[in-house]
């Protein structure tokens, strides 16, 4: 997973970068971090429209890697229709709750797939927009929503960087090397466990109690994110893409840095949901 981790570097990844690219990367994610935390700190419409922002470039970027096939290479028309549709629906969950903006981006799935004909970019407003509508709708407006969003952040970052820290220190027998050679099941495990246990600290501080259920949903929510990880590595070998963009200095594009992070933010609001119900979503992820 490479979604925003404090090193900047692929998680699980067996080679050494080059100094100068570290460097990069570190210097990205010193800025990019605390901004991230602050936006989501302040909440309400600043961070919605943060969230809309970060979900409209994902779409974009999936756009650009769809598009290396000429017969599914998108029109601006049809990109210009999705990343309106997942902006809006980020913004909409943040401030009328998951099903409003779950509507609004099944809507926008609809108009894409109707005026594109193409199954891989509706796919792509569903991808890209899930990331908006979860996390705005975790936020929500309270201070649980403020908790369930930082541990969510944490515990992705730190399985990023534990991951990517095992893999390389302990080597061993690949994941799945079909799709991400470099990645190892040491990786995943250390990433695994340094990510649960950072974001336990992280809740703690917050003053959440945390138990063994809630252990057991930021551990289930780690392998979602590392799952996310290997999806878009394998998205981008299907399409001969080797990053989603260049948005970010030394990071790759914006879809490279988030890719765990869409499908953690999809498991936690699913979870929250179910708990929580549809306004208290933060605190239904958090509060066992």
């Amino acid at each position: 997973m490479k979604s925003l981790d404090p090193v900047g570097a692929p998680a699980n990844d067996g080679g050494k970068p080059r100094r100068s690219d570290l460097r990069l990367r570190l210097l990205s994610a010193a800025v990019l971090i605390p901004f991230a935390l602050v936006v989501a700190w302040w909440g309400g419409l600043p961070a919605y429209l943060l969230v809309a922002l970060v979900s409209a470039i994902v779409f974009a970027e999936w756009a650009n890697i769809i598009g290396r096939s000429p017969r599914l290479l998108p029109s601006t028309a049809d990109v210009s229709i999705g990343v309106a549709f997942v902006a809006l629906s980020a913004i909409v969950a943040g401030m009328q709750g998951l099903g409003a903006g779950l509507a609004v981006l099944i809507a926008g799935m609809a108009g894409v797939a109707l005026i594109s004909r193409s199954a891989w970019l509706a796919f792509g407003v569903a991808y890209a927009g899930l990331l908006g509508v979860c996390l705005a709708a975790l936020r929500g407006g309270d201070a649980a929503g403020l908790t369930a969003v930082i541990v969510l952040l944490v515990l992705v970052w730190g399985t990023d960087s534990f991951a990517y820290f095992a893999g390389r220190t302990l080597g061993g027998p690949k994941l799945w090397p079909r799709v991400s050679p470099k990645k190892t099941w040491s990786g995943s495990l250390g990433g695994l466990v340094g990510g649960v246990l950072l974001a336990s600290v992280a809740g703690s501080l917050f003053g959440v109690r945390v138990g063994p259920v809630l252990i057991l949903c930021l551990a289930l929510l780690s392998i979602v994110s590392q799952a996310g990880d290997l999806f878009e590595s394998a998205i981008k070998r299907h399409f001969d893409k080797k990053d989603s963009g260049s948005i970010i200095p030394g990071h790759g594009g914006m879809m490279d840095r988030v890719d765990g992070l869409i499908f953690a933010a999809i498991g936690a609001a699913l979870i929250g949901f179910c708990h929580g119900g549809d306004q208290h979503i933060g605190q239904g992820l958090l509060s066992w």
